[in-house]
C-alpha cells in the first residue's frame, strides 16, 4: 500500500473513532460546603423603617453571584462606628473614620456601599481615588452629600479596586432599593463565608416598640481590634449620635473584640450602627436607654458568635472562660492565649483532651499566674487543680466531652475576681485548604 494511501486510511479511521467516542466528562464545580455549626436558616429580620437595601452582580472577583450591595438611610439618621486599628487599614476604613468625625449636614440622609472580592487595602492613592469615585457616585445617584456615604471593601489585599465595575452598577442599585432585601445584602458581602449572618431584637420604648436588625460577614482573618470584619446594624430608635457611639464602643469589647478564628486582624474591620429615629417611641433615656443597650448587645453577641461558627474549616464552637484573674487585662490575656494557640485548636479539632497545651498557653500569656492555684475544666469535668492533675479525672471523660460540637474550656487563675470569656473555633485541614487557594 502506498504511503499516501496509508495516511488517508489512518485519517479516515481517526475520524470514525472520534465520531463514536463518548463526550468528555465535564466535572461540575463543587458547591461550597456550609459550616456544620451554621444555623438552620437565615433569621426573619424585621423591616427597619428608614432603611432600604439592594444588591447586584458587579463581577469584581466572583462570577454569577451578587457581590455589591447598597443601603440607603433616611434623612436624620444618626451614625456610629468602630474600626480596625491596624496601621495598614484600608482606604475605605480611613475614609469612614474621617466622615464620622465630620459635622453632619442638617437633615442629611446616608448610605453604605459594600463590595466583596477586593479589600482596596494597601493600594495607595489609587485606593483613595477609588473610594472617592464610588462614594461620589452613590451620593449623586441618591441626592445626598458624599460625606454621608460610607464604603467598605473586603477581599484580596494589595490589588487595585476595579471601581468602574462598581460605579457602572450604581444606577441599578439605586433603582432596586427595597426595605425587605436585607438578606440579599448579607449574601452580597460574603467572601469565604459559608452562610449569611443576621440577628435581630426588639425592645419596648417610651410610647412604642423599637427594632434592631444586623448583618455581618466574616470567616477568616478574625482577631478583631475594635470591630470584626464587616458588620452593619440598623435600628429605628430615636437616640443622639453621642449616646449611639457610647453604646457601640462600650459593647464592642465583650462581643466583637472577644472572638478569634486565627489571630489575624483584618485591614478592613468595620462596624457601623445606624439609628433612623423612625420608631414611634420617644428619644431613648434612662431605663429605656439601658434596655435598648441590653438588646443591642444581644444582637452584637449573636453576630459575633455566628462569625466563629463560620470560622474557616471550623467543626467546633469553643468558649474559653477565665475567672479568678488578678485584673481584667490578665483575664483577657489568658483567654486569648488559649483561644489563639494552634496547639490547643488542633487538639480540639482532633477531639483530644490535651489539657497540657492549655497549661502551656496560660504560661506564655504574660498574665500573672500561680501554678499551684490554677484549675482547668472541660465543661463540668474537673481536669486539673492545685498545680496537678485531678486524681479523679479520667481521660475517657475528657475524650467523651470533646466529641461535642459546642465546648467550654474553663480556667480559674485563683488570684482575684476578674473574669473574661472569649470565643474561638478549632483549626482543621480545611482552614489550610481555604487559605492556600484564596487568590486562585
Amino acid at each position: 500500500m502506498a504511503k499516501k494511501e496509508l495516511k488517508a486510511k489512518v485519517k479516515s479511521l481517526k475520524a470514525k473513532l472520534k465520531a463514536v467516542a463518548p463526550s468528555p466528562v465535564v466535572k461540575a464545580k463543587k458547591a461550597k460546603p456550609v459550616s456544620p455549626l451554621a444555623p438552620a436558616a437565615f433569621p426573619n429580620l424585621p423591616v427597619i423603617a428608614g432603611v432600604e437595601f439592594a444588591a447586584v452582580e458587579a463581577g469584581i472577583k466572583y462570577q454569577n453571584r451578587k457581590d455589591l450591595m447598597l443601603v440607603r438611610l433616611a434623612p436624620g439618621t444618626a451614625m456610629a462606628g468602630v474600626f480596625t486599628r491596624s496601621t495598614t487599614r484600608s482606604a475605605c476604613v480611613r475614609d469612614c473614620q474621617v466622615k464620622l468625625a465630620t459635622k453632619v449636614p442638617a437633615g442629611a440622609g446616608g448610605a453604605i456601599v459594600v463590595n466583596s472580592g477586593n479589600s482596596n487595602a494597601f493600594t495607595g492613592r489609587v485606593g483613595d481615588e477609588a473610594v472617592a469615585a464610588v462614594t461620589n457616585g452613590v451620593g449623586e445617584a441618591l441626592g445626598i452629600p458624599a460625606s454621608r456615604v460610607f464604603s467598605s471593601s473586603t477581599g484580596v489585599i494589595g490589588e487595585p479596586l476595579p471601581y468602574a465595575k462598581i460605579t457602572d452598577k450604581i444606577a441599578d442599585l439605586a433603582s432596586g432599593l427595597r426595605e425587605d432585601a436585607i438578606e440579599m445584602a448579607a449574601n452580597a458581602m460574603m467572601t469565604t463565608d459559608t452562610f449569611p449572618k443576621g440577628a435581630a431584637a426588639s425592645v419596648q420604648g417610651d410610647g412604642g416598640e423599637i427594632k434592631i436588625a444586623g448583618i455581618a460577614k466574616g470567616s477568616g482573618m478574625i482577631a478583631p481590634d475594635m470591630a470584626t470584619m464587616l458588620v452593619y446594624i440598623f435600628t429605628d430608635a430615636k437616640i443622639s449620635q453621642t449616646n449611639l457611639q457610647k453604646l457601640l464602643s462600650r459593647n464592642t469589647e465583650p462581643t466583637f473584640n472577644s472572638i478569634t478564628v486565627d489571630s489575624d486582624t483584618s485591614t478592613s474591620d468595620t462596624l457601623l450602627l445606624a439609628a433612623t429615629g423612625k420608631s414611634e417611641a420617644a428619644e431613648l433615656k434612662g431605663a429605656y436607654l439601658k434596655a435598648f443597650e441590653i438588646a443591642l448587645r444581644g444582637v452584637m453577641m449573636d453576630l459575633a458568635h455566628q462569625v466563629i461558627r463560620d470560622g474557616e474549616g471550623a467543626t467546633k464552637f469553643v468558649e474559653v472562660r477565665v475567672t479568678g484573674a488578678a485584673s481584667n487585662s490578665d483575664a483577657h490575656k489568658v483567654a486569648m492565649a488559649i483561644a489563639n494557640s494552634p496547639l490547643v485548636k488542633t487538639a480540639i479539632a482532633g477531639q483530644d483532651p490535651n489539657w497540657g497545651r492549655i497549661v502551656a498557653a496560660i504560661g506564655k500569656s504574660g498574665a500573672e499566674a500561680d501554678r499551684d492555684k490554677l484549675s482547668i475544666r472541660f465543661g463540668d469535668v474537673l481536669v486539673a487543680e492545685n498545680g496537678w492533675r485531678n486524681p479523679e479525672y479520667k481521660e475517657e471523660d475528657g475524650a467523651a466531652y470533646m466529641l461535642q460540637s459546642d465546648l467550654v474550656i474553663a480556667v480559674d487563675i485563683g488570684l482575684g475576681k476578674s473574669a473574661r470569656s472569649v470565643w474561638t473555633c478549632d483549626l482543621t485541614n480545611r482552614y489550610i485548604e481555604i487559605n492556600a487557594d484564596y487568590r486562585s
